[in-house]
């Protein structure tokens, strides 16, 4: 969402993470009317819940989008994982498309036009909370244009910053998936937030 300044992010578990907010995006949070993405007292964390948490970090008045995973208690069921390292493979072929003169909008194409139809059931979303991009420009502002997505078909340039999330809903496991801040090289994104993959064990 455009315009937004963005105090922390959200760490949500269990249900939470698929939970609709006010903000474009995936994932949500179960939280109150008051502070919707600040979470409920009611919702407690238990063994086997799966840990989302995507949160925007300043540097020097910029910013960078990183959400990562934790299993806690124990490991999530092995499809959930399957299809959280196939999101994690998606983050990482959008980032090599990143180079000077690749086009956003054909970027979102190759990668949807790619997916079966099982796996984009709920992808970038679920049920009626979807979301149309797999990234977003950053810098000054956590959200920033371009995106990857439809409609945006000016050519990429050497330098611009990226935040690439593809994610999913899975129903009884909530939203799996990756966050990463990539900037467009001449070889494709580097990544500035680290390359671990995600579902952290806290056993």
């Amino acid at each position: 969402m455009f315009d937004t300044e963005m105090v922390l992010g959200r760490v949500c578990f269990g249900e939470s993470s698929i939970n609709p907010s006010y903000l474009n995006s995936p994932g949500g949070n179960y939280g109150n009317p008051a502070v919707p993405l600040f979470g409920n007292h009611d919702n407690k964390l238990k063994k086997g819940d799966l840990v989302f948490i995507d949160v925007g970090c300043g540097v020097k008045g910029y910013h960078t989008d990183k959400t990562m995973t934790y299993q806690f208690g124990e490991a999530l069921p092995s499809g959930a994982l399957d299809m959280h390292h196939d999101c994690v493979d998606i983050q990482n072929e959008i980032a090599s498309m990143l180079k000077p003169g690749a086009i956003p909008s054909d970027i979102y194409h190759e990668i949807i036009n790619n997916l079966d139809a099982d796996f984009l059931e709920n992808f970038m979303g679920y049920g009626d909370n979807k979301v149309k991009f797999l990234g977003h420009g950053i810098g000054l502002l956590i959200d920033e244009i371009p995106v990857i997505a439809p409609g945006f078909d000016e050519a990429l340039v050497e330098g611009m910053v990226f935040a690439l999330e593809p994610k999913k809903g899975i129903k009884g496991v909530r939203m799996v998936g990756i966050e990463n801040t990539f900037i467009v090289t001449k070889k494709g994104g580097k990544c500035i937030t680290g390359d671990n993959p995600g579902m952290i064990n806290i056993f």
